[in-house]
């Protein structure tokens, strides 16, 4: 089982759109949101509207460009 890498932490819409662009070349990223998650839970510990997106290390390779290229688009990068 290969180990997962994160790629980005930040707001959700943006994950949302970096998600969306992985799964255009084959790449289905795990979206973590703890504060989403802690509030089902009934306590809250941290900050809202803050999502991981994760990657597979073998999958680095052939995401490295795309998530360069979304980064730089939204000015994150």
């Amino acid at each position: 089982m290969s180990e997962s890498k994160r790629i980005y932490t930040g707001p959700s819409l943006i994950a949302k759109g970096l998600v969306a662009r992985l799964n255009e070349i084959g790449i289905s990223p795990i979206e973590r949101n703890d504060h989403e998650s802690s509030l089902k839970a009934g306590f809250t510990m941290s900050i809202a509207n803050q999502t991981m997106v994760f990657i597979r290390d073998d999958e680095m390779e052939k995401a490295k460009s795309t998530i360069e290229e979304y980064l730089k688009e939204i000015g994150d990068h």
